[in-house]
């Protein structure tokens, strides 16, 4: 696999930002980790991050390029800092930079599949959040979408449930204004095409202070009908418990065949 630290200007956000990028490499001789690459653009899983993480988060914690590799999958993982992936009140365009600017820009940049069926998307506890808002909101480009330990009840920002040490984040996303429809994860559940909708994926720690709302997220979706795989088993708001879920995941995607898997 090839890493990449890509820093490079954001329009949406008005500033100069990051990601991290893992590659596809074929690899015959690496010892402990066979590379795969297939004859077309790779496939693509968006990877993001949770509220005090950032972009390189994902690499540092867990073994994510190793899960991948034999899989010839690409992965990327923007920086988007505190933004609960919003265009916010007082801030940036988190939104817009992700769900439309970060797109274009990995075209750009990189040889990868834009086909829906080879394109995917992940998060954890934030990240977990954005991963299903931004699949539920764009159906026709994810095959996939995962949420671990996500805060996939977006009012809990505003009781201050979600991050109690922070009791202005609700104020620095949406400002005054009510959390809008079009960021409410189980509105959005209505909104999906039963036979078009991504496959789900939601987990969570049963000792996690989300776990409440994700299994009230987990009836909300089987009541919609959707494509719906879920992980509840033991553990708190932690990376060894992420671990394990970001390869039971990967492990349920529809890759397509590899000519080589190395």
């Amino acid at each position: 696999m090839a890493h990449l630290r890509c820093d490079f200007y954001s329009d949406a956000l008005g500033l100069s930002t990051s990601m991290t990028v893992i590659l596809p490499q074929q690899t015959r001789t690496q010892i402990g980790m066979a590379g795969a690459v297939g004859s077309e653009p790779p496939p693509v899983l968006y990877l993001l991050h949770g509220l005090s993480d950032d972009d390189t988060t994902w690499l540092r914690r867990t073994s994510v390029e190793r899960y991948v590799a034999p899989l010839g999958m690409a992965v990327i993982m923007p920086q988007v800092h505190r933004s609960f992936y919003h265009d916010q009140a007082y801030g940036g365009a988190y939104w817009t930079f992700l769900s439309e600017e970060l797109p274009e820009l990995v075209g750009q940049f990189f040889r990868l599949s834009d086909r829906r069926e080879d394109t995917f998307v992940a998060g954890l506890s934030m990240g977990g959040y954005g991963a299903m808002r931004w699949a539920l909101t764009y159906p026709d480009r994810f095959a996939a979408a995962a949420s671990f330990s996500g805060a996939v009840n977006i009012t809990g920002i505003r009781t201050n449930r979600v991050r109690p040490d922070d009791p202005r984040l609700s104020e620095r996303i949406f400002g005054s204004d009510p959390v809008p429809e079009s960021a409410d994860l189980f509105h959005l559940l209505g909104t999906v095409d039963r036979d078009h909708s991504p496959s789900l994926y939601v987990s969570c720690g049963t000792e996690d202070r989300l776990i409440e709302d994700n299994r009230s997220y987990v009836t909300a979706i089987e009541e919609a009908g959707l494509p719906l795989r879920t992980s509840f088993v033991p553990g708190e708001h932690e990376w060894g418990l992420w671990d394990l879920e970001i390869q039971s995941f990967l492990a349920g995607l529809p890759i397509r065949g590899l000519d080589d898997r190395g």
